[in-house]
């Protein structure tokens, strides 16, 4: 006996969702950048960087797919990683699936406006969670339109397997490196003491105009960042990092940076690097020097001294 037939519409919005679960995620962090500025791409000037990926601190994600339309968030007032989550939603629900909604939780211990990344690291944290609760993976080319559409400029965390030269507010990539950044012992710490780790309104700095001049290099430093990175030439990454901080000093100034020049020289740092709109910066140093413990244990001795008293230690590729 055959049961009941089904209007049209009915049959649309049963939906199998035998293979969703609960989606669990983890996004890393960033620690500013090595290169931040304008460089050329597809015939015109874009805004790009390179990000320094960080192990210090991580956000966590969990989502719970449900049919319907709504789509919570908790704690309620990350808005950025909620739309992150229904545009994720969206580029994974197939056409005649039926609306798809749920619940996003997200912890971490990520400080906000310092310049580790937190909006990026909630955002993805949230679209990794997403398309793993409905078990469609998503390409990190996919991942960064999304993170963009969500909160208007995003770093380049997405991309796992090398590091990218990426426009930050088009969610593009100028330039694939190919390989991972050197990896590298990193000294970091709060560039600003006096705000006891508050960090900046970066929204209230309007984006950084440069002049010719400084186009020019930018154009150098990219390729120097390029040969770097190829040949594993950690002098000349913190090169690049010095170079593209100092340029950032037009635009929001470490405050001691010639104090921390003097540390450099003293310690035998390869170089300074800083977060360009935020309140952290790091001494680099060879991960693979015999001497890099003592050398990074004077660093600490020495910001101490000049009253930073924020820091911590990671090495990237950790």
């Amino acid at each position: 006996m055959s049961g009941p037939v089904r209007p049209p519409e009915e049959v649309k919005d049963m939906v199998d969702h035998s293979g969703w679960r609960v989606g669990v995620a983890s996004a890393p962090i960033h620690h500013g950048e090595i290169l931040q500025g304008v460089f050329p791409h597809q015939g015109q000037l874009t805004r790009g960087l390179v990000t320094m990926p960080c192990t210090v601190h991580t956000t966590q994600a969990s989502f719970i797919p449900a049919r319907g339309e709504e789509l919570t968030v908790s704690p309620p007032w990350k808005t950025k990683a909620r739309r992150a989550a229904q545009l994720t939603v969206e580029a994974c629900v197939r056409p005649g699936e039926g609306p798809v909604g749920g619940h996003l939780e997200l912890t971490g211990d990520v400080p906000l406006c310092r310049g580790f990344g937190s909006s990026t690291s909630d955002v993805l944290a949230a679209i990794w969670a997403v398309q793993d609760a409905l078990v469609r993976p998503l390409p990190p080319e996919v991942v960064a339109r999304i993170a963009v559409r969500a909160e208007t400029a995003s770093d380049s965390l997405m991309f796992k397997e090398s590091s990218v030269l990426f426009a930050q507010r088009e969610g593009k990539v100028i330039e694939d490196f190919g390989y991972r950044m050197p990896a590298v012992r990193v000294l970091g710490f709060g560039s600003r003491p006096e705000n006891d780790g508050k960090g900046v309104d970066t929204l209230a700095f309007p984006p950084a105009r440069y002049d010719s001049t400084e186009v020019g290099v930018f154009a150098e430093l990219h390729a120097m960042l390029r040969e770097a990175i190829h040949t594993k030439d950690v002098a000349l990454v913190g090169a690049v990092a010095s170079a593209s901080t100092e340029i950032n000093q037009r635009h929001l100034p470490i405050p001691l940076l010639d104090s921390l020049r003097a540390i450099e020289r003293e310690t035998g740092a390869l170089g300074i690097q800083a977060a360009h709109s935020g309140d952290i910066a790091g001494l680099l140093y060879d991960r693979d020097d015999p001497e890099v413990d003592a050398r990074t244990e004077h660093g600490r001795r020495l910001l101490h001294n000049i009253g930073i008293h924020e820091q911590w230690i990671f090495t990237t590729g950790d």
